[in-house]
């Protein structure tokens, strides 16, 4: 068997004004997509999705600066992977495309899911089957604006459990400093979410993502907060680069902190490792592939860190963030982005199933699913950035 083509779908959907979503000092407004189409002489035809933080335009061009060194290799070969250098994200998430639409192939050379070949291959430290369905966390608090309406935070976890969620990530809402937004006001709100959750009578885990956007002054007295509260972990509270900082943090609270999704090496996350600067990491398979994600989740068994991977954009991403959960030793969450838009599952001919929070992982080899038709033509790629600015003044008249 051998390689004949690589290819890159580049896909866009505008978000209606009412799917916007923003956070923080932007505003987005469409949905990216970039799919890695690897095809062979046997005509089995491997298929994955890269991030699109990348740029799918900057993917499509490291695909295409790969296709002649791999065009004419055996796909079942591990050896002609490429490797994630973590100087360029475009470059990293199109290995990871790239990656994981090889081990498409080898399972559906195989006759099994993506899932089972990681077990049998070794490639997971799983000793077990691996697990299906795959519970699922809804990832959005990405719409409760600080000069408007804070509570639609709670309206919106709750609606997540009312959709059979077991649990939610939220964030820190608009710039705190255009409505005078302290940790004391924040953490209010926390508490007030909190209780409306406890009131429904239904087990949901809650779980903080900081965005990098706080100081290790603010990020202690929240940790805390958190912890009492109950919250699941607390991710990415300050700068990344701050390593002493976070683990400062870890070893002041019990509360897990977490991080490194846009690591894409073992190296990149060894200091974190060394200096117990994160209690979960959270490798992206879009962003990092297959074949590192499981040496990234190896590593971390042996520092004992669990493994959360994070996982934004499209369900073709999902699935293989899916499967890598499913396959490890200690399967826990996958992340699935509730605000993408139709865009998200539209690009699959049929979509996974998801019932009670949960995903199940499709019986057919590979990742398990197929394209839709005519993706380019339904969704053609619109350029321009997928988020806008906003600026305090655009909040003053409400």
């Amino acid at each position: 068997m051998k390689i004949t083509s690589l290819r890159t779908l580049c896909l866009s959907r505008m978000h209606e004004p009412e799917r916007q979503w923003f956070t923080s000092t932007f505003r987005v407004v469409k949905a990216d997509c970039a799919i890695v189409v690897i095809e062979t002489d046997a005509g089995v035809t491997g298929i994955a999705e890269a991030c699109a933080y990348g740029g799918p335009l900057q993917i499509q061009r490291w695909v295409e600066r790969y296709a002649p060194l791999l065009v004419g290799r055996d796909p079942r070969d591990p050896s002609i992977v490429p490797s994630p250098h973590f100087r360029s994200s475009s470059h990293d998430c199109a290995v990871a495309g790239i990656d994981c639409a090889l081990w498409d192939i080898r399972g559906k050379v195989a006759g099994k899911p993506v899932s089972q070949l990681l077990v049998e291959s070794g490639a997971s430290l799983r000793a077990e089957s691996p697990i299906n369905p795959v519970p699922l966390y809804a990832s959005s608090g990405c719409r409760y604006d600080w000069g408007d309406d804070p509570h639609q935070l709670i309206e919106e976890a709750l609606s997540y459990i009312a959709q059979g969620y077991k649990a939610m990530k939220l964030r820190l809402g608009t710039e705190w400093t255009w409505h005078g937004v302290t940790v004391d006001r924040f953490l209010g709100l926390m508490r007030e979410l909190a209780q409306a959750v406890r009131a429904t009578g239904v087990p949901f885990a809650l779980a903080l993502d900081g965005n990098q956007r706080l100081t290790e002054a603010q990020a202690l007295p929240i940790a805390r907060e958190l912890e009492r509260l109950g919250f699941a972990w607390f991710e990415e509270p300050i700068p990344q680069a701050d390593i002493d900082g976070y683990a400062r943090l870890a070893a002041a609270v019990d509360i897990p902190i977490t991080g490194g999704e846009q690591f894409t090496t073992v190296a990149q996350f060894m200091p974190y490792f060394e200096k117990k600067a994160y209690d979960i990491v959270q490798p992206d398979m879009g962003w990092c592939g297959l074949s590192e994600g499981m040496r990234i989740a190896r590593m971390a068994e042996r520092y004992g860190v669990k493994v959360i991977p994070h996982n934004w954009h499209n369900g073709l991403m999902t699935l293989a963030n899916a499967h890598f959960v499913a396959a490890l030793p200690h399967p826990l969450w996958c992340e699935l982005c509730v605000i993408q838009g139709p865009l998200q599952w539209a690009i699959l001919k049929r979509p996974p199933r998801i019932e009670a929070g949960a995903l199940h992982l499709p019986d057919a080899p590979g990742l398990g699913v197929e394209l839709a038709d005519d993706l380019e033509a339904t969704f053609p790629y619109l350029t321009g950035d997928w988020a806008l600015p906003v600026h305090y003044e655009d909040f003053l008249v409400r």
